[in-house]
């Protein structure tokens, strides 16, 4: 047990980053025409070193872990600005190895992750629009804000160092800002991703503090819905505090990555990979991740996802 301990800080830091702070979304506050729904299947995987904690006695780590996520979507208007509302269901598996104080040690897991909640509005540059609006809209200037929920309904049990459910609650505010000029648009998005307490990790109480985080992508778009992304992100913070003491386990990372996405009528396909570009703590991965769109609406027929 006590060698299995470190593994599952680790992974439990690695489940946190990829919630919030690693995020890699390009588009997260391009508009769409209002009352559209948005069906996505989404997996993704992950492979890679760990840099642990220094002050745990784990070395030659490495990790395999991955998703599968069931999402709906609805585009509406809220006082004549665009808006979105959104939720995610995971599965998450993962399998993390390493040399525990010279001996190795490894763990495996599977079944339900955190339900993911999100809601978004533009402030500027995006009114709601019907589908024959849209179809004219050019977009130059969009400032938005959301809030992304995490809710604490994933497998955990308090008995277990390694679990797949946070057995917290968390919250992302985000502010959004893109420019288009012809091809090409430029984002940049700033957030915090803030954590309640666990108050029963193996009967102890557990806290991180926030992670601030910041992603940018560069994107040309060679047709409607059809376009690659540059991606790139980084974040720091989330020193985690276990029954009064304080970790070392300060996190100050960055990843980029590439986006392609096309169109096949009112469905969307997009590819996305990723790798790690500077770690102190946590996973130094190489990701792949698809996801399949499906949209449709009452009424006139919506046009394909942006």
């Amino acid at each position: 047990m006590r060698r299995g301990a470190p593994l599952a800080l680790l992974l439990s830091l690695i489940s946190a980053a990829a919630a919030g702070a690693q995020d890699l979304v390009p588009g997260a506050f391009r508009p769409a025409p209002v009352s559209v729904n948005i069906a996505t299947i989404a997996a993704s995987f992950n492979i890679g070193d760990i840099s642990f904690d220094p002050s745990l006695p784990v070395e030659e780590g490495r990790a395999k872990l991955g998703s599968v996520i069931a999402g709906f979507n609805r585009t509406l208007s809220i006082a004549g600005h665009y808006a979105s509302v959104g939720v995610g269901a995971p599965i998450v598996f993962g399998h993390v190895q390493g040399l525990v104080d010279g001996q190795f040690a490894e763990t495996s897991r599977v079944g339900a992750g955190d339900l993911q909640s999100r809601i978004a509005i533009n402030l500027y540059g995006a009114p709601a629009m019907t589908p024959r609006e849209f179809a004219s809209y050019r977009p130059a200037t969009v400032v938005g804000i959301s809030a992304t929920v995490g809710v604490p309904v994933g497998q955990y049990d308090p008995a277990l160092f390694i679990n797949l459910g946070a057995n917290r609650w968390s919250i992302k505010p985000e502010l959004g800002v893109s420019r288009t000029r012809g091809r090409w648009t430029l984002e940049g998005d700033l957030g915090a991703t803030l954590f309640t307490d666990n108050t029963d990790f193996r009967g102890v109480t557990r806290s991180q503090a926030p992670i601030v985080s910041t992603q940018g992508h560069l994107i040309y778009s060679f047709r409607p819905a059809l376009w690659i992304a540059a991606d790139g992100n980084y974040w720091t913070g989330g020193l985690v505090t276990t029954n009064g003491v304080e970790g070392t386990d300060y996190q100050r990372n960055s990843r980029l990555g590439v986006t392609v996405a096309f169109p096949v009528k009112q469905q969307q396909i997009r590819i996305a990979y990723s790798a790690g570009a500077y770690t102190t703590i946590g996973g130094d991965f190489q990701s792949i991740g698809v996801s399949y769109s499906y949209a449709w609406v009452a009424g006139p027929r919506a046009p394909a996802p942006k």
